[in-house]
């Protein structure tokens, strides 16, 4: 088990291990932005190598073809607001609950709908409410993308969940803009060092043409 492994289980018996869930979430947007690679989703992410072990080497899925817009990248974007409009939405019931003006819901919600009691991974007055509201909130979104991960891994291929990957969707649209920038960086510089090269050859042949006008211009005896 990694570390992403560990905490998802610490979370059953304590709520709050739920904010450094909030790492799965940073570093691989922080690896795609001063890297411009998805290292993170290749080699660090454990919800991915879950799925393979169970789905691979436990054969714990159909391993059949993935559908092909469950796969496409306007599914994996609109995936994407979907997940993020629930972030939002959780945060602010966190925002809620700091200013006051909503109780501390102690239970977990799957898929948004079906809430399941928690309270036994927290007491009461160890942190701040919206401290705990946060953690239930995060905890949830956890969840439920663990979940749909599993069903697709059992009825498509293992790491199905990867191509949809909210994460990932953002990481990929990250490494984009990256490798977009580093050429445009490497078309000017290229063009820049064809122009020095123009230059180059051109002043040669200016200073000689010069020379030759002004030697011209001297031996016929012409005033200029």
């Amino acid at each position: 088990m990694d570390m992403g492994d560990h905490l998802f289980c610490s979370c059953f018996f304590n709520i709050l291990f739920a904010w450094f869930g909030m790492i799965d979430f940073l570093l691989p947007l922080g690896i795609a932005i001063f890297g411009g690679n998805k290292f993170f989703c290749n080699h660090l992410c454990g919800r991915g190598q879950l799925f393979s072990k169970l789905g691979g080497d436990l054969k714990c899925s159909r391993n059949k073809p993935i559908l092909r817009w469950v796969s496409s990248k306007w599914f994996g974007y609109g995936f994407l607001i979907f997940f993020l409009t629930m972030f939002g939405n959780m945060v602010f019931q966190t925002y809620l609950v700091c200013a006051g003006a909503s109780s501390l819901r102690e239970a977990i919600k799957r898929f948004r709908n079906f809430r399941v009691p928690w309270g036994w991974t927290y007491t009461a007055g160890i942190v701040a409410d919206w401290v705990a509201q946060f953690s239930f909130g995060f905890y949830s979104l956890m969840l439920t993308s663990l979940l749909l991960g599993l069903i697709v891994m059992g009825l498509y291929k293992p790491r199905t969940w990867c191509t949809f990957c909210p994460m990932g969707t953002m990481t990929q649209g990250i490494c984009k803009l990256k490798n977009n920038e580093k050429k445009n960086k490497k078309i000017q510089h290229e063009r820049m060092r064809q122009g020095n090269v123009r230059i180059i050859v051109i002043h040669p042949f200016v200073f000689g043409l010069s020379i030759f006008l002004s030697l011209l211009v001297k031996s016929n005896g012409w005033n200029v």
